[in-house]
């Protein structure tokens, strides 16, 4: 074994002993001895924002371990190599005293920032959280009831409760965005010198792929470390990335190791998550896993008059229980229902009723009915079974009243993209454990009974046409 190699291989079991594993993976591992020389070791880092983390947290360390399996004349000199396009450069730096100045050509300011504000230093991170997301307005109901007061708790003290990482799960439109926003705002109102960052997976995934277009990968991790509070939406996009999950993986360890905050939400729960690399999941499980459920009627009208607040809008109660009670799916579609409304009484200047609410409803309906929705799949359903609507719900054991049910949450769990949990309730009531029942045994009579299959086939085709 050459030298350089066997002394760098000493320090590392010294420093295994003293550091916590994490931080010994994150910091230590990555290093790469080049040579050792006149009582001088030369170590790789993969990065300038590298070499200055281990002289700011780790210098008196390293030269404590430097002294101990060197000696007294031991130094440590750092190898950086910058990658460009034709030429990479490699820099030498010397190990530091802590009264010295750091060389700005290797200031923290260099590091890939992907949120760069015109006007803004590099480092000063961008939040990107909108300001019409706040608990203020956030209305609370049986629905969201757990999820709300966690949110508030993390709010309060993000990284330091149980929640962490705090994930949330729900189909579209239920509320996952705005809590995730009120959660930044209150951290930043309560913490101004928190970084906060809000992002959509999307956004992860663009900057990935760019980091390894420019070989700047290692500059990403570490701008990612830096964050205080870090809330991705839509976390099941990065389903079947392997290598960048891996790439979040090595972020995700370090924010919480580090007792930084984690939020997270998708539209499933992390064990109905498909294509996501298991170590991986069992860390979303770490913490507190919420979903928020359909909201009740009471919860819809207030929401609906809370949106008329912020609107500075006054609308009769009869319409606004009409709206609550017709359009149940999500809060999403009711706020753009009770949108085209006004839009409609103001463009045509026509008077705020009953009909005129009925008509933006039938149009609204009518023009996302290719939109595969649960209700569609009910509907479709009850016809081909000669099922009435109203008996669907019922609590009977009727054969075909059943037999509806189950197809209804097979069909649901197949073309949508709602949790487990709101199609049984749509589906009679039913919770998590009979709609996988239900699925299986729909899956059972398909493979078994020829009648049974022909009939689903013919739903499956009016559903997906």
């Amino acid at each position: 074994m050459e030298r350089h190699v066997q002394i760098w291989n000493e320090c590392l079991g010294v420093i295994s002993e003293i550091t916590s594993p994490q931080s010994f993976r994150t910091w230590f591992e990555p290093i790469v001895p080049v040579s050792f020389k006149d009582n001088v070791l030369t170590i790789q880092v993969p990065s300038p924002f590298f070499y200055e983390w281990l002289e700011e947290h780790y210098l008196d360390m390293l030269k404590r371990t430097i002294n101990r399996v060197i000696g007294r004349e031991g130094r440590l000199e750092y190898r950086i190599i910058v990658e460009n396009d034709a030429n990479p450069q490699v820099t030498i730096l010397p190990s530091k005293h802590k009264n010295e100045t750091i060389n700005p050509m290797m200031s923290s300011q260099d590091i890939l920032n992907p949120f760069i504000i015109p006007g803004l230093k590099r480092m000063q991170i961008e939040s990107q959280l909108n300001q019409n997301y706040s608990f203020d307005n956030f209305i609370e109901g049986e629905c969201n009831q757990l999820a709300r007061a966690a949110a508030m708790q993390i709010a309060e003290n993000p990284g330091k409760t149980a929640f962490n990482p705090f994930f949330i799960y729900s189909a579209t439109g239920l509320g996952k965005s705005h809590l995730c926003h009120a959660i930044g705002l209150q951290v930043k109102h309560k913490y101004p010198n928190k970084n906060v960052l809000y992002l959509q997976t999307e956004q992860f995934t663009q900057q990935y792929v760019s980091a390894l277009k420019n070989h700047t990968l290692n500059d990403l991790v570490h701008f990612y470390q830096l964050i205080d509070v870090l809330i991705i939406d839509d976390i099941q996009f990065i389903a079947g990335k392997p290598a960048m999950q891996d790439t979040f993986f090595q972020i995700f360890n370090f924010l919480h190791q580090s007792g930084k905050q984690l939020v997270l939400t998708s539209d499933k729960a992390p064990v109905d998550l498909q294509d996501v690399e298991p170590r991986l999941l069992s860390r979303f499980k770490w913490g507190l896993t919420t979903e928020l459920t359909l909201p009740d009627l009471e919860t819809r009208v207030g929401i609906l008059r809370q949106k008329l607040y912020d609107d500075g809008v006054v609308l009769d109660d009869e319409i606004v229980n009409y709206l609550a009670n017709n359009v149940k799916t999500n809060v999403r579609e009711m706020e753009g229902v009770l949108i085209s409304l006004l839009a409609q009484s103001s463009f045509n200047k026509k008077e705020i009723t009953i009909d005129l609410a009925r008509q933006i409803i039938d149009k609204f309906i009518r023009n996302t009915v290719r939109e595969v929705s649960i209700d569609y799949i009910i509907n479709v359903v009850c016809d081909k079974l000669n099922v009435g609507i109203d008996k669907f719900s019922e609590k009977t054991r009727k054969r075909e009243i059943v037999q509806a049910r189950q197809l209804a949450m097979y069909f649901s769990k197949k073309y949508t993209k709602t949790s487990l949990t709101i199609i049984g309730q749509m589906c009679g009531d039913k919770d998590h454990a009979t709609v996988l029942h239900a699925c299986k045994t729909v899956e059972n009579l398909m493979e078994t009974d020829k009648k049974f299959k022909k009939l689903a086939s013919e739903i499956e085709k009016k559903i997906s046409f």
